[in-house]
């Protein structure tokens, strides 16, 4: 008999904590606490979007104002608009093309040039 009234005691035990629980979920306050949890979890989520959005708009920014000032004052983009240098670049060439005319000599192999007046000997098949 003693190991039936402790089980029963461990039942009532166990209904007791179960019931206690149920309570607890369906009660209004724990709603309370995990809606405004909710909406903490919200505003972290927006605030960490706004901060993305900004760095980006930041980043977008400073790229267009780059390319903007690199127009006209950059060196390199008023030498490519620039005609001197495919002058300057004509001339060199030209200069190189005449300074290999003037050293290029042309040595004649008297073997290997055509004499018409001669004639190639034949064999004579036997």
């Amino acid at each position: 008999m003693l190991v039936l009234s402790n089980s029963t005691a461990l039942n009532l035990l166990l209904s007791k904590l179960l019931q206690n629980c149920l309570e607890q979920s369906n009660s209004s306050a724990p709603a309370q606490v995990s809606s405004s949890g909710s909406s903490l979890e919200i505003i972290y989520v927006l605030l960490m979007l706004g901060l993305f959005g900004f760095f980006t708009l930041g980043v977008m920014v400073t790229n267009l104002q780059a390319r903007r000032h690199e127009g006209p004052r950059d060196p390199y983009s008023t030498y490519i608009t620039a005609d001197t240098w495919q002058q300057q670049d004509r001339l060199h060439l030209q200069a190189r093309i005449i300074e290999n005319y003037k050293l290029c000599c042309v040595l004649e192999n008297q073997l290997a040039v055509e004499q018409p007046g001669s004639k190639i000997p034949e064999e004579k098949s036997a």
